[in-house]
């Protein structure tokens, strides 16, 4: 018996198969090689998943060495009763799909136009549940045709050698694993897709263990039928967890991001982990701009819970003079930060996500969000004027400042805040900035990790509000207000006075020694007088 560890690395063992058809057909490190191999993946994974359902539906099949013949036999009505019997989630497909279909006729004449048909097809076929939308209401189907992005003299043989890395494995047994694993493996299949490439829109993968702690200081209690939002979502690592903390049939998920990429790769994140029924929700387009989730009366929707780690800096000068409107007033109540002559770049726009995921909390909802460090102890401007509201209303229940280099693509340092509308506690302040330990991933970048037991420390404290020297502090917000609105653990820690006890002789020796370098500094101090004095008389005009 396989052992799921074992599966795993079976896993990453096709996926480095398929990145190695890639390569030897010059798509190594190409900007399209993560659509070949993340659609490739997913046509494996709904394959299996079909397989899976189908054997549950009639368990026949299960013990059928032929089941793909089997059901080829059926006839159309009830091949179609079978479909409507599967469970939520799972893709319809025809016996011409199957990828033992496609394995037989791989020497056929334009195998590619085939394999790319056959993935079209199945993206019809299942257009209104995997589709994710565009701001503007255009869906953007689950596949593309892969061979196009090799040349049309190879392009049969690529997709013959991918149908036979496809054929030799099976995802069936593995369908009962829950979050870790597949968290896992998506991981591994996105690393090295999801990294700063340093281009305007560049997304930043978040590191479990700050997802971990986002979720588990959120999700104290049981909670059903709630929904939760990011606005800033990326390939979903936060909403994943959440959705995993809460359940991910007590949730339903909802998000918003700009690039096209990272809506992609949402979407195969939600299949892999159970959460198709929320695919509808997830869009592309820029949330700052054109918020998409609205209510029937066009304000904007409000959620549950809200997770966010988004941009820090990025020029939106382009269409900052439209968010200056009446609309926008109760939204970006704190202000919108003005276009720099220089360095257009440095733009702080996670000021205008914060402030948008604020006025998107319901009457009883809670958010976590990352935010640079700099944030919690700036004296002036929008920074403050959002701290000063977090504070006033009560809703600020705790900040968490992270060791440095816990994002590997970024060395700025960051802290997570925790907003629970309906809070009535005092608020817990974490450093947590001496935690970790340092190490460097195979790209050279120095990363800070934290181990499982630290992890569940800053949570614990977190949870029960525990009071840790030079660790932790829960203070009240009339605490804050007197130190302006500081949310810095630091600020609040104790000052520790030692006194050492000492005879009546040893006290007058030490302040003999004390008098006698003071009498010392001071003769010095007359010199170097003299000395500056007399350079003076010396300077002339030449």
């Amino acid at each position: 018996m396989t052992t799921t560890k074992e599966f795993e690395n079976k896993v990453k063992e096709l996926i480095d198969d398929l990145k190695s058809v890639c390569a030897n057909y010059g798509l190594g490190n190409d900007g399209n090689e993560f659509k070949i191999i993340t659609q490739v993946f997913l046509y494996k994974f709904l394959n299996d998943k079909f397989a899976y359902e189908v054997k549950k539906i009639e368990p026949k099949l299960a013990n059928d060495n032929k089941w793909q013949e089997t059901l080829s036999n059926y006839n159309k009505d009830d091949y179609e009763i079978l479909l409507i019997q599967l469970s939520e989630g799972t893709a319809q497909i025809q016996p011409n799909h199957f990828i033992s279909s496609l394995f037989q006729k791989q020497n056929e004449a334009d195998f590619a136009k085939l394999f790319d048909n056959t993935l079209l097809d199945i993206a019809k076929l299942n257009t209104d549940v995997f589709s994710v939308k565009e701001d503007g209401g255009a869906k953007v189907i689950l596949f593309d045709r892969v061979s196009e992005y090799v040349t049309i003299s190879k392009r049969d043989a690529f997709c013959k050698a991918i149908i036979n890395k496809l054929i030799n494995f099976s995802f069936e047994r593995i369908f009962n694993e829950k979050y870790d694993f597949y968290a896992t493996i998506f991981e591994y299949l996105i690393s090295d897709y999801n990294k700063d490439s340093g281009g305007k829109y560049a997304e930043y993968f978040t590191p479990h263990a700050v997802a971990k702690i986002m979720a588990a200081c959120l999700v104290a209690d049981k909670v059903s039928n709630v929904t939760c939002y990011d606005p800033s979502s990326g390939s979903g690592t936060l909403l994943m967890s959440l959705a995993h903390a809460i359940g991910e049939d007590k949730c339903t998920i909802y998000s918003q991001d700009i690039s096209q990429k990272s809506s992609s790769l949402l979407r195969l994140n939600l299949i892999l982990n159970n959460l198709v029924h929320s695919i509808q929700n997830i869009i592309q387009g820029n949330t700052i701009q054109n918020p998409y989730h609205k209510e029937d009366n066009g304000e904007l929707e409000k959620f549950d819970y809200i997770v966010s780690n988004p941009p820090f800096k990025l020029d939106f000068s382009d269409y900052s003079s439209d968010l200056d409107t009446k609309a926008n007033n109760e939204r970006f109540f704190a202000g919108i930060p003005k276009v720099p002559k220089k360095k257009k770049e440095s733009m702080s726009i996670y000021l205008l996500f914060l402030q948008h995921i604020m006025h998107s909390l319901t009457a009883k909802g809670k958010a976590a969000i990352v935010v640079p460090t700099g944030f919690i102890t700036a004296q002036s401007g929008i920074d403050k004027k959002i701290r000063q509201k977090m504070v006033d209303s009560k809703m600020l229940t705790g900040v968490v400042s992270m060791p440095s280099n816990i994002f590997a693509t970024t060395g700025a340092n960051v802290s997570i805040l925790f907003l629970d509308v309906c809070n009535t506690e005092d608020v817990v302040l974490i450093d947590a900035s001496n935690l970790g330990a340092k190490v460097k991933d195979s790209n050279g970048n120095q990363k800070t990790l934290l181990s499982g037991a630290e992890e569940q420390q800053i949570i614990d404290v977190f949870n029960t509000k525990e009071i840790k020297e030079d660790f932790s502090m829960v203070v009240s917000n009339d605490d804050i207000k007197s130190k302006n609105y500081s949310l810095s653990a630091g600020q609040y820690f104790e000052v520790k006075i030692e006194y050492v006890d000492i005879t009546q002789e040893e006290f007058k020796t030490k302040l003999k020694d004390f008098e006698s370098n003071l009498n010392s500094l001071f003769e010095e101090s007359k010199t170097l007088e003299k000395e500056i004095q007399g350079n003076f008389k010396t300077l002339d005009y030449e």
